[in-house]
């Protein structure tokens, strides 16, 4: 009778009910939101740009702008999550985004929009920790593997479909609708949200730490901005990328001595990487991030410097991938629930770097179909790598902690990926001073192999099977 009720037992507890999968429809919608608006704005820089008669130099703060003040708040994510509950703190973040889209539709000059921008990134950078945090309290660490995937697989989607929803936008409307478009969908996710997002009580944050605030917040920011300004053309020797990120690491540090002395309530709590098993995951997050994003960076810039594709069709080229990670991620949540955390991910970092081995052969011209092969490979192995990497952060930490679990991934996945695409800038730089567009990228994609390569030892030290 025993062994009846553990079988039909299992899957009950393995089964995503259509509560949990309206919750994480909607908490998909919001985090797309945010993602997908710093790289449809990519390509209306031109258009406004013209409209405002501003130089590029003043111009690009429409992008940095977001890209800090969407880092400056991430380390925030638990502590609101605390002090005001995590459905009023969402839904107030979703708000946010929303109200500063539809003044940045309405900006008069470049400085009204990049201010317009900073605000919309200060409600966009609360929107996905949060969101995850949420998802992983409500499934629960049996659960946590395949609900993530219904956040993974869109929100890598969408910045492989941003030039392309952009392009439309700016073609046959203009450059304001790329803001505006963001206010009906917006107040669609909060309606929906407001049903179906359950009600919870702040938990009691206590007062704010200001010097935390102060410390993590511009310390996180700086180091993102320094390695960011890598990607125009300067080198780590110059000063204005190793003075933002030795400033910002020296204020992370000051941050780590703060937040571990007795008796502080820090805003991140980094006691939670004393546990042997998150630690080893937020190490994962860390090379993972460094891996994937640089790689966003380095495939569209190969195909329009070396194969000269236009934005647009080097965005469409790089759908294969995306499709790969989509497809590893519909069936990871499932595999990793019956091989375990550590098989899994281990598997999908070697699928990564085979596909990326193809490209590291770009020199001698291999066929776009190979290449696309192998795109779709290197995706495989990214959604397979992806999912149990999330699993383990949540399922290392108790319930009550999963929101100081999201905000010390989401800053460690983002410095790491900003730490990896600065690599990559400067490789192929150099690379480019003494051989062609495409050995340049060659030699760039064997250190975006060997990152992944490095990757294997946190997943091999990994956790077995989610626990219950």
């Amino acid at each position: 009778m025993s062994t009846t009720v553990r079988a039909t037992a299992a899957p009950q507890a393995g089964r995503l009910e259509p509560a949990l999968l309206k919750l994480g429809i909607v908490l998909v919608l919001g985090a797309i939101l945010a993602v997908l608006d710093s790289t449809v704005v990519n390509i209306g820089v031109d258009a406004i740009r013209s409209d405002f008669h501003s130089s590029l130099a003043t111009v690009q703060w429409i992008s940095v702008g977001y890209l800090l003040s969407f880092a400056l708040v991430a380390p925030l994510s638990g502590y609101a999550t605390d002090r005001f509950g995590a459905r009023r703190t969402w839904m107030g973040s979703v708000a946010c985004f929303v109200l500063a889209s539809a003044l940045c539709g309405l900006a008069w000059s470049a400085p009204s929009l990049i201010v317009f921008r900073v605000l919309q990134g200060l409600g966009g950078g609360l929107i996905q920790p949060i969101g995850q945090s949420v998802l992983a309290q409500t499934a629960g660490p049996k659960r946590i593997g395949r609900v993530m995937s219904l956040l993974i697989i869109p929100l890598t989607f969408a910045p492989a479909l941003g030039p392309v929803i952009g392009g439309v936008l700016i073609g046959l409307l203009n450059w304001h609708w790329i803001f505006y478009i963001n206010v009906p969908l917006g107040a669609l996710t909060l309606i929906a949200a407001a049903r179906v997002m359950p009600r919870d009580e702040p938990r009691g944050a206590g007062r704010l730490d200001v010097l935390s605030l102060l410390l993590i917040c511009p310390g996180v920011a700086a180091v993102i901005y320094g390695f960011s300004e890598s990607g125009d053309g300067h080198g780590f020797g110059d000063a204005v990328v190793y003075g933002p990120v030795v400033a910002g690491l020296v204020l992370l540090a000051g941050y780590v001595a703060h937040a571990l002395r007795p008796g502080v309530t820090p805003v991140l709590d980094l006691r939670l990487l004393a546990g042997r098993a998150f630690r080893t995951s937020i190490l994962s997050s860390f090379l993972l991030g460094a891996a994937l994003f640089s790689s966003m960076f380095l495939l569209p810039l190969y195909y329009q410097q070396a194969r000269a594709q236009d934005a647009l069709h080097a965005g469409l080229l790089l759908i294969p991938q995306d499709l790969g990670i989509a497809v590893a991620m519909y069936f990871a949540g499932r595999l990793t629930a019956r091989f375990g955390l550590r098989a899994v991910m281990t598997c999908g970092i070697l699928l990564s770097m085979a596909g990326t081995l193809e490209f590291t052969q770009v020199g001698a011209a291999p066929s776009e179909l190979l290449l696309t092969a192998a795109l779709f490979v290197r995706g495989l192995g990214l959604g397979a790598a992806m999912n149990p990497m999330v699993t383990a952060v949540f399922q290392s930490v108790e319930r009550h902690q999963m929101p100081q679990a999201a905000g010390i991934n989401n800053v460690v996945n983002r410095v790491g990926g900003s730490l990896g695409t600065a690599a990559q800038v400067i490789v192929v730089q150099e690379a480019l001073t003494r051989h062609g567009a495409a050995s340049a990228f060659g030699t760039a994609f064997w250190w975006a192999f060997g990152i992944s390569a490095v990757t294997l030892l946190p997943a091999l030290a990994l956790p077995g099977r989610p626990r219950d």
